[in-house]
């Protein structure tokens, strides 16, 4: 099902953030077409007015990069995520290009970025991000089992192509790291392997909001992804697994 898309205008993005280490944050798009069943953002519906199933809509901040530019004049140094509460290369980011426009500021005014997304057109921006001062990539990976990723990220790219674009992107000279979060039933060994090479840094989310879909854990017979004690023994093996690269769990 395609989400529906609107366009608005917004009188702010960059937006002051308590994620550690980063001072903002800008996020490009208001819902994301990824649908991940398991995804903390949904909260935002409290504040946008939606009242569409998470994943079925899309607000285009089509104004985002002027915005951006005016406030960058103004803001103090400070490094900024892309993004927080959706996904900045989700599929309209191939249409609209709101990202890269605001990556085409950030190069402007030389503010440190980090990017984290799931999509392989982050490969589009290579020669933006190139740029960048002190610019970092991320690619949320959580799990290598691709049956897996359809049953929690249904719109989601395919494991694989996140694979590829994190070996493309290291290739071309870009710090990366992968976002194992959250932790979906895996082969903690076999992703290590498929990654490491490839990855600067890794960080796990050992949070589990994944909760909210405890139902779906059911409905397939993996229960045990739930239990605490469980994780944290998949955990263990993949700081195991990453053993040389520097592992944060959160």
């Amino acid at each position: 099902m395609k989400p529906i898309i609107k366009e608005i205008q917004v009188r702010s993005v960059l937006t002051k953030t308590g994620i550690p280490g980063m001072k903002y944050c800008i996020n490009p798009y208001t819902g994301c077409a990824h649908a991940c069943k398991y995804c903390y953002a949904t909260f935002m519906k409290k504040f946008t007015g939606h009242i569409e199933p998470w994943g079925s809509f899309v607000d285009i901040k089509i104004n985002a990069p002027e915005v951006l530019r005016r406030e960058l004049k103004k803001a103090e140094r400070g490094s900024i995520i892309l993004s927080s509460v959706t996904d900045p290369y989700q599929p309209v980011e191939a249409k609209y290009m709101i990202t890269r426009k605001c990556l085409e500021a950030l190069a402007l005014f030389k503010f440190p970025v980090d990017i984290l997304t799931k999509s392989p057109l982050v490969l589009r921006d290579i020669d933006i991000i190139s740029r960048l001062k002190n610019a970092e990539v991320g690619l949320t990976i959580t799990t290598d089992d691709d049956n897996m990723r359809k049953i929690f990220e249904p719109c989601a790219p395919p494991v694989h192509e996140r694979i590829e674009a994190l070996k493309k992107l290291h290739k071309a000279g870009i710090k990366t790291y992968v976002f194992i979060g959250p932790v979906l039933p895996m082969n903690p060994e076999s992703l290590a392997e498929k990654i490491k090479p490839y990855a600067y840094s890794i960080l796990i989310d050992r949070i589990n909001y994944i909760n909210k879909v405890k139902w779906l854990y059911e409905k397939h017979n993996i229960e045990k992804w739930l239990d605490e004690k469980f994780i944290n023994g998949i955990i263990s093996r993949l700081r195991k697994s990453f053993s040389g690269k520097d592992v944060e769990v959160c």
